[in-house]
């Protein structure tokens, strides 16, 4: 153990020497985290089950996923490729779609589409990556991010209709204190690429917290999300709306005594992460 705090004080030296603030953690860039320190909040509702996520054809076949992400998220787009037009036949897909429609486009947008003689309406509510309606838009690893935060905040193991608070480094999160006081109780932080052919599906537990009851069931094990620890040491923050940020998907090997830390090789870091809080 004693050699283990020589090697962690000797790392802290090192760093410093060459003007990093520790080994760890985020690489925080520049003034843009600073401005972001504004309180973010958003309240949605949630009710996207397991299986529309993971299951579903918009995600699960590698044309269909690259069709989706590779073009707008407009009706044309859709319903011009025989791979996503076909997906959204399934009701899971549609449903998946409508969240993620929910996620990515503000909500003065909306779109239809025609599926088997009936009409589907799909209707933004977040505005959290705006670029992907647009008439020759797609969706980028910053804005696959964004939408898979949300998605993945947005699950109700019984799915059921539960408002949620969702606050995050994204100025399409606006806040209010009054969302704020009146939903006071931290749940998580999600992250992670359900756009990805093998999804990443990642949570940290808030300060406290043993379980995600409303996204896991009874018990963390078999739970949609992997859920790495708790955010104090798997993510930087928290901010000032209490949520968290550049989250990793392992666990740190060591924590420095300069309030640093050392994660195993090959760690992940997301910028893209939401934080729930529950009245």
């Amino acid at each position: 153990m004693e050699s283990t705090r020589q090697f962690a004080l000797i790392v802290c030296v090192a760093v410093a020497s060459s003007q990093a603030a520790c080994v760890v953690s985020a690489e925080l860039e520049g003034d843009d985290d600073v401005v972001a320190e504004v309180q973010q909040e958003v309240v949605v509702h949630n009710a996207l089950t397991r299986n529309a996520l993971t299951r579903n054809a918009l995600t699960r076949n590698a044309l269909t996923r690259n069709a989706l992400t590779r073009n707008a998220l407009t009706r044309n787009a859709l319903m011009g490729n025989s791979f996503t037009s076909e997906a959204l036949r399934d009701p899971e897909s549609r449903e998946l779609l409508s969240f993620i429609v929910s996620c990515a486009l503000p909500e003065d947008e909306s779109f239809k589409v025609e599926v088997g003689g009936k009409s589907y309406t799909f209707t933004g509510e977040l505005g959290l990556a705006p670029e992907w309606g647009t008439r020759q838009g797609s969706c980028g690893e910053t804005c696959q991010e964004w939408v898979s935060a949300c998605l993945l905040a947005r699950v109700n193991y019984r799915g059921e209709h539960v408002t949620i608070s969702i606050r995050g480094q994204n100025e399409a999160l606006s806040s209010t204190k009054r969302e704020r006081e009146r939903y006071d109780v931290p749940e998580a932080t999600y992250y992670g690429n359900v756009f990805l052919e093998t999804q990443r599906r990642f949570a940290c537990l808030a300060p406290g917290k043993r379980s995600i009851p409303r996204v896991c069931g009874d018990s963390l094990n078999n739970c949609v999300v992997d859920v790495v620890g708790d955010c104090r040491d798997v993510c930087d923050g928290p901010r000032a709306d209490g949520s968290f940020l550049h989250c990793s998907d392992s666990e740190p090997l060591l924590e420095l005594p300069c309030g640093g830390r050392i994660f195993p090789p090959r760690t992940d870091r997301y910028k893209s992460s939401v934080t729930v809080f529950l009245e």
